[in-house]
């Protein structure tokens, strides 16, 4: 496969078309249709339906497109440690983490980091655990961090912290006032939640599965906040990290309603490609994050322990 052909077929996909990509490339536009129509020959399959609305990906074309986004990432990834063993000093650190983690506990880490070394531009996506790993697979990003379950065969997960699900409500909610709640009281309320694609989501539904509980009452909304908002607005109950929830727990604007039988542990992850190695800054990220790990697993031992994962 031509790489030449291969890259050129990339920026009309991601450009939206040829006019787009000849001009973002500075070629003419028959110089990319003829590149696009050799490696089609080459590969013996058509990428493109052409049109006169632009161009759209066949099933062929979209394979190619992804694995030619990985590829390119790794080509990314051996330039940026060709220019580190020249000496380069600074340099970029990129950063996705689920929704959670990135908002409430990556930010004292990645604090700390910058304390350490303030020459290295630190540039953070905060997205869904699904989207966070396709960010990894396509070398988007250095480090990733997710708190939803993973099992992919080019991924290694490493244990990082442990973090606890909770349901909460307003203190006025008539669930929150109930002197003994089960898990079968939740099917009757209104439940917040985030998209699909969501850890947290998809951990707590897993819990509430192994109780024989299926939500059918839900509100879709965009985000742990927006959840707790809407939770403190008393829109209905919702699980979220109990880290997540601490602000407005103190403020006294939601509670957390204990729930018989439930307890939702979960273990937030580090994802990282098997075969391919940490920048330097990578690796000084990650040993902070162990640094945290520690610290907060020396936190769980004093509040009386972790709750099995199996409870997850």
């Amino acid at each position: 496969m031509n790489l030449h052909h291969l890259r050129l077929f990339a920026a009309v996909v991601e450009q939206g078309g040829f006019t787009n990509a000849a001009k973002a490339l500075r070629l003419s536009q028959p110089a990319i249709s003829k590149s696009l129509n050799e490696l089609e020959r080459q590969l013996h399959v058509s990428l493109v339906e052409r049109g006169t609305r632009g161009v759209k990906l066949t099933e062929a074309g979209r394979a190619l497109h992804a694995r030619a986004r990985e590829l390119f990432g790794v080509e990314k990834v051996a330039e940026r440690e060709l220019r580190e063993l020249r000496g380069l000093k600074r340099g970029t650190l990129r950063v996705a983490a689920s929704t959670t983690v990135a908002t409430y506990m990556l930010p004292p880490v990645l604090g700390r980091f910058h304390l350490r070394h303030p020459s290295v531009r630190i540039r953070a996506t905060s997205a869904n655990t699904r989207s966070v790993l396709r960010l990894l697979l396509e070398s988007r990003t250095d480090v990733a961090l997710v708190e939803g379950p993973i099992s992919h065969e080019a991924v290694d997960v490493i244990p990082w912290r442990e973090d606890e699900l909770v349901v909460i409500a307003h203190p006025d909610h008539p669930i929150a006032k109930q002197s003994d709640v089960g898990v079968e009281d939740l099917m009757r309320e209104t439940m917040l939640v985030r998209e699909p694609g969501s850890g947290t989501r998809e951990v707590a539904e897993r819990a509430l599965a192994l109780h024989g509980v299926r939500l059918s009452r839900t509100m879709r909304l965009g985000g742990t906040e927006a959840i707790k908002q809407g939770a403190a607005a008393g829109l209905g109950v919702a699980i979220v990290s109990r880290a997540a929830a601490a602000d407005q727990i103190t403020l006294g604007r939601i509670v957390v309603v204990p729930v018989r039988g439930l307890q939702i542990r979960r273990e937030l992850t580090q994802l990282k490609l098997r075969h391919r190695s940490d920048s330097t800054a990578a690796r000084e990220l990650r040993l902070l994050l162990d640094e945290e790990r520690g610290s907060s697993m020396g936190d769980a031992s004093g509040d009386g322990g972790i709750e099995p994962r199996s409870s997850t």
